[in-house]
């Protein structure tokens, strides 16, 4: 059975699976004859209640998955959390386990007053795209500089 659990950013598993999503973003933006910009994030920003890194175990208690939010300026709505580094190892992609890490996530926000939960993504990641549509994010403007980003979405949580 899957499990979702609160880990430090910085923790091994956390690290391996970052590095990971780091390496594939790369390589996916190198194709394109794009540079990605790779920065570990603050292990700070993912303390309660600034945010929370969510690793996502399968059924062996393998880490398969991570994600985290974090609290960033209020936006028009108020307080504003942003989804960050939403990652499935690909062989477990299709099983639903995305959805069960955005939903995880957009709990916490939730449980620490977030009015909007927000995200920057590229275009080129189509189904990380479609999974963001159907768990009810909509495109917005850039709400960050960015520079691995070309689309910005919000999901309003009050």
């Amino acid at each position: 059975m899957v499990k979702l659990r609160s880990s430090p950013v910085d923790a091994p598993d956390a690290h391996v699976l970052l590095a990971e999503y780091f390496q594939i973003r790369t390589e996916g933006f190198a194709v394109q004859g794009v540079t990605y910009r790779t920065t570990f994030p603050d292990p700070a920003a993912f303390v309660p209640p600034a945010g929370v890194f969510v690793v996502l175990d399968d059924g062996e208690g393998v880490a398969q998955g991570c994600g985290g939010i974090r609290l960033i300026p209020e936006g028009p709505l108020g307080t504003r959390y942003e989804l960050k580094h939403l990652y499935l190892r690909p062989a477990t992609r299709g099983r639903g386990w995305g959805r069960l890490l955005v939903e995880d996530l957009e709990r916490r926000a939730r449980e620490f007053g977030a009015a909007e939960l927000v995200l920057d993504t590229h275009h080129s990641l189509e189904a990380a795209g479609a999974l963001y549509a159907r768990t009810g994010f909509a495109a917005i403007e850039p709400y960050n500089d960015n520079p691995n980003a070309s689309v910005w979405l919000r999901k309003v949580l009050a």
